[in-house]
């Protein structure tokens, strides 16, 4: 067995190796940028190298810094986690030829299913169903074009090099396909060095099953069941689940003995999941169920395939690349109940999904979930890093007790200032056609602004809002997460004023309340008894912060709120986060149509495009190509054409 790894990775899936390596009696080693100096992974392990400044291309994607790492403090092995080097072929064999173990599948696999168009050929050759589609090497746009006219619209667009949701485009027209081509290209080149696509037959109903499978170095290849993974908000996975809804057993019989198939095709060692794509029209069968990819890594869902079979994954791992066989047969294998996985992300939905950075100043977890994070309360999200602050993971008896019980996780997790996806998290769990199965890879955008928080506080949120921070100001103690104390009241107070909130001389008392949410100043009628009802909060340095669903908000008396009315001046086209311009697409005094792209913003690894409000021309232009900006910042303004 390993005495010592060395973890190429960072945030919770580092914290997750370090967890089950320290269970194991490994030593752990851990690298890290400036941005990660103070990151909970580098708390955890044995020991930590810094490894370069913040971006990921000058620290986490430099494999000879990782590689020296693990020499300098005496690593035995490395493990990839997901996403940076994982599914790297040349590191993969970079690490071997350094003398180390490498904790995955052999470099040649990698390869194997690293590029699309070449693994399914290969999956056609094994006999695994494969989705129609363009798999050519010619990639001349006009070209490319005429193959998606061939096949037949709706398609999408994939990078041959993709994944995690990245490079990929569907298109709905033939006049939209450049369009979507170029900005396809753009974005895999940025995220994998490489512009090639392929293109497929865009399924109208479909579901994304996913099989993990595993193999050892003895030849020995099982499956450990499916995923469910279809809830996508631009394919990037949003919760995941384990065993597929309406999967019945001789399709799933049927599915995994393909992933393991497919896995045997490119004598796979290590943990790796077959993706498939569902036509789930008529519900889930094997004959409409084709190979998508291979993922040569861990996968962030993988907690989900834990919790039903029983097995460490990545224990698993560490056991197959010491040269262990698979610590179980196939026959040893079997499902038990239902797991469910939310992704938490720092994004607004109420501000189209924009991500959120800042200072954790808050982070309550739900208790008796699985909580899979590589953060803690204090701890900056910056934006140099995908945007996931942690995986809710739940286990129940059956989908339904699955289903309630992370809901409610979701809506009771507590995350501030930093905006977070909780609230529509929540609201697509309990959703009635989630509940009933009814589930596809549209189902978000169909749902559209219904699983949508509201933009301002509820009327109840307001009033506990209001008395959240009249018991701060009135009574000079702390709110709490939990019931307020009813015997408040009988405490001494040291200002007796604090206790005659709306006095009137011969009058009723006013039981009015103004209170600032989020700079937003709403007026409220306390009841009496206003200061023993159940108050959710939590002090802060400029007021109380509100939790109401999973939705944050900041309360405080208007005089502290720096509450202001109205929104920047027309035309201000202001930066919505912190970001690099990757695109300018107008020029100072050039005539603009209203919706019309002005720039594109990068941040978390994802694009962002800012519009033209209305027609007018572009009377200021304060962005460049590759420049840095902040949130708020004005990077152009739009003046209307005179009528």
């Amino acid at each position: 067995m390993l005495k010592s790894l060395l973890i190429a990775n960072r945030g919770e899936i580092a914290c997750r190796v370090i967890r089950t390596a320290r269970r194991m009696g490994i030593r752990t080693v851990a690298v890290y940028s400036d941005a990660d100096a103070k990151a909970l992974h580098v708390r955890q392990a044995d020991e930590a190298v810094h490894i370069g400044p913040s971006p990921a291309r000058e620290s986490y994607l430099v494999g000879e810094k990782i590689i020296a790492a693990a020499k300098q403090t005496g690593a035995e092995a490395i493990h990839p986690g997901y996403g940076f080097l994982s599914e790297n072929a040349d590191f993969a064999q970079a690490v071997i030829d350094a003398g180390l173990i490498w904790v995955g599948p052999k470099p040649a696999s990698i390869r194997a299913m690293g590029l699309k168009d070449a693994a399914k050929k290969l999956m056609q050759d094994a006999g695994v169903p494969t989705t129609p589609g363009y798999l050519g090497e010619n990639q001349d746009p006009d070209h490319l074009k005429a193959e998606a006219d061939a096949i037949g619209y709706p398609v999408l667009i994939k990078a041959v090099a993709g994944g995690g949701g990245k490079g990929m485009r569907r298109v709905e027209a033939s006049d939209d396909f450049l369009d979507a081509l170029a900005s396809c290209q753009r974005e895999a080149a940025s995220a994998f060095g490489d512009d090639r696509v392929l293109i497929e037959k865009y399924i109208l109903s479909p579901r994304h099953i996913e099989v993990q499978v595993f193999g050892d170095a003895h030849g020995n290849v099982v499956h450990l069941f499916e995923r469910d993974c279809s809830l996508q908000r631009r394919h990037q996975k949003v919760i995941e689940e384990a065993p597929a809804p309406g999967m019945d057993a001789a399709t799933r019989e049927a599915v995994c003995a393909a992933a393991v198939r497919a896995a045997k095709a490119v004598d796979y060692e290590g943990a790796g999941t077959i993706e498939f794509i569902a036509d789930a029209s008529e519900g889930l069968r094997a004959d409409r169920i084709w190979f998508m990819e291979m993922n040569t890594r861990l996968q962030v869902e993988h907690p989900v395939t834990e919790e039903i079979t029983g097995q460490d994954l990545v224990e698993w791992q560490l056991r197959v690349a010491s040269g262990e066989p698979l610590p179980k047969r196939q026959d040893e294998l079997s499902i038990n109940g239902w797991a469910m996985e939310a992704r938490l992300y720092a994004e607004d939905p109420v501000k189209g999904f924009l991500p959120s950075v800042g200072r954790l100043e808050i982070f309550r977890e739900h208790r008796d979930v699985r909580l899979e994070t590589g953060v803690y309360e204090g701890a900056e999200i910056t934006g140099f890093y995908d945007p996931m602050i942690a995986k809710i993971v739940v286990h129940a008896d059956d989908r339904e007790a699955a289903c309630e019980a992370l809901a409610g996780a979701c809506c009771s997790t507590d995350i501030f200032p930093v905006k977070t996806n909780a609230p529509f998290l929540w609201r697509a769990l309990d959703d009635e056609d989630f509940r009933a199965g009814r589930i596809d890879t549209g189902f978000i955008a169909a749902k559209g602004d219904a699983l949508l928080p509201p933009s301002e506080p509820s009327e109840d949120m307001v009033k506990q809002a209001a008395a959240a921070v009249l018991v701060q100001e009135y009574y000079g103690a702390p709110t709490t997460l939990s019931f307020w104390d009813d015997d408040l009241l009988s405490q001494p107070q040291p200002n007796p004023w604090r206790g005659a909130l709306g006095f009137r001389l011969n009058r009723e008392p006013n039981r009015k309340v103004s209170v600032a949410v989020e700079g937003q100043v709403y007026e409220t009628e306390l009841p009496d008894d206003w200061a023993s009802k159940p108050i959710v909060g939590e002090p802060v340095a400029s007021g109380v912060a509100v939790n109401d669903d999973g939705l944050s908000f900041l309360a405080a008396l208007p005089r502290f709120s720096g509450a202001t009315v109205g929104a920047a001046a027309d035309g201000a086209i202001l930066s919505p986060m912190p970001g690099r311009v990757i695109a300018v697409a107008v020029g100072a005094g050039e005539s603009v149509a209203k919706g019309q792209k002005l720039l594109t913003i990068e941040a978390m690894k994802m694009e962002h495009t800012l519009t033209a409000p209305f027609d007018g021309v572009v009377s200021e232009l304060d962005a460049s190509e590759g420049a840095q900006v902040s949130e708020g910042a004005l990077l152009a303004r739009i003046e209307k054409d005179s009528e």
